[in-house]
C-alpha cells in the first residue's frame, strides 16, 4: 500500500515562505501525476498545483508566481515552495498522487494533510 506523508506546514506571517514536502513510501515513478490540494474551513478542497511524470506543471491562478511545485524522483518526494504567503492561503494542504493502471482505471492516493496558517 502506497503511503504519502506531508511535512513542512506551520504558522507564518504574511509575506513569509514555507516549503511543503510529500514523501512517498515507494517510487514516485509509478505516479502519472502528483499534486497539492488545500481545503480551508467551510470551503471545498481545491487543486493548488499539479505536476505530471513528464514535468508539466499547472497552478491555481491565485498562487501563480508565488508557489512552485517540483518533484525529486531520486528521493521519492514532491515539494511545494510557497512564497509571499497571504492570509487566504491558510488551509490544510494535502498531497495527492494518481496512477493509471494497466486496465485504464485511476488509483488516487492522499496524504493526511498538513496545516498552513498565515497571519496578517
Amino acid at each position: 500500500q502506497v503511503r504519502l506523508v506531508e511535512s513542512g506546514g506551520g504558522s507564518v506571517q504574511a509575506g513569509g515562505s514555507l516549503r511543503l514536502s510529500c514523501a512517498a513510501s515507494g517510487s514516485i515513478f509509478m505516479f502519472n501525476a502528483m499534486g497539492w490540494y488545500r481545503q480551508a474551513p467551510g470551503k471545498q478542497r481545491e487543486l493548488v498545483a499539479g505536476i505530471t511524470s513528464g514535468g508539466s506543471t499547472n497552478y491555481l491562478d491565485s498562487v501563480k508566481g508565488r508557489f512552485t511545485i517540483s518533484r525529486d524522483n531520486a528521493k521519492n518526494t514532491m515539494y511545494l515552495h510557497m512564497n509571499s504567503l497571504k492570509a487566504e492561503d491558510t488551509a490544510v494542504y494535502y498531497c495527492n498522487a494518481d496512477r493509471i493502471t494497466g486496465i485504464g482505471s485511476t488509483l488516487h492516493y492522499w496524504g493526511q494533510g498538513t496545516q498552513v496558517t498565515v497571519s496578517s
